[in-house]
């Protein structure tokens, strides 16, 4: 099983891998409940800065639910809706993972696919990488809760033009629609979103997790309660909190441990 997604650490770094290139990193059920408790270890673990996101060779990030397993979870309704309680769990731990998490793209991101890097926090993508949700062709839709990323992502203009043309868009198309902050070389990505991770990991940890948080929570659409805007403080009492404003008074660099 572990082979299917692949966990490696470079210091404060994790790097997760689709790891089924032969079929253009397709997901199947085996994936999708490793890639939960991946994430579950993931956020549990208090030394992490940044969490990579990628797909294993040259062609493709992901290219969505494996559909040879359709007729074993879509073939009636409640198979469907047991798969989308599967799914949407893993999805959820992704969202939940209290680290930042970045999508490192290349070749195709279509499908399931592109809604695993729509929740991502950052989307870094070569030149060679293509998005869509084709969906129209399968006969089956975007839950809502898959939806909700991309909207907030694109736009409902752009988001509704993904699917209801079910055309596949270039990296340059990607960018300007948002769904990627920034395109690089195909030889450059893997380098990029290291760097990326690393300036992550520079800055202090809590903060990171208080921005991405912060960030989720005004996605949704209920009122900021008075508690939860009293957390944008609690910065203050921390050691690196501390250790930040000392080291820029004495044009040191901080040494941030978390606390």
């Amino acid at each position: 099983m572990t082979d299917l997604v692949l966990l490696e650490h470079e210091g404060a770094i994790a790097k997760v891998t689709l790891n089924q290139p032969a079929k253009l990193n397709a997901i199947n059920n085996r994936m999708w409940a490793r890639l939960r408790e991946i994430f579950g270890e993931l956020d549990a673990d208090p030394g992490l800065r940044c969490v990579i996101l990628g797909g294993a060779g040259d062609r493709a990030f992901s290219v969505g639910a494996d559909i040879s397993e359709f007729e074993e979870n879509r073939s009636t309704v409640e198979q469907a809706r047991r798969y989308h309680e599967r799914t949407h769990a893993t999805m959820q731990a992704i969202v939940g993972c209290r680290h930042p998490v970045i999508a490192q793209i290349r070749g195709l991101c279509v499908g399931g696919g592109l809604e695993l890097a729509t929740i991502c926090d950052l989307r870094i993508c070569g030149g060679s990488a293509r998005f869509g949700i084709p969906v129209k062709r399968l006969g089956l839709v975007v839950s809502h809760a898959e939806l909700a990323p991309l909207i907030a992502l694109t736009g409902p203009a752009n988001a509704l033009e993904i699917l209801l043309e079910g055309k596949i868009h270039g990296a340059e198309d990607a960018l300007r629609m948002g769904l990627v902050n920034r395109i690089v070389p195909d030889a450059e990505l893997e380098r990029e979103a290291l760097a990326s991770a690393a300036r992550i990991a520079e800055g202090a940890p809590l903060v990171a997790r208080w921005h991405k948080k912060f960030t989720r929570r005004l996605l949704r659409p209920e009122p900021v309660s008075e508690a939860e805007l009293d957390e944008s403080f609690r910065c203050f009492e921390t050691a690196d909190f501390r250790a930040g404003y000392q080291a820029f008074l004495a044009k040191t660099n901080p040494e941030f441990q978390g606390r």
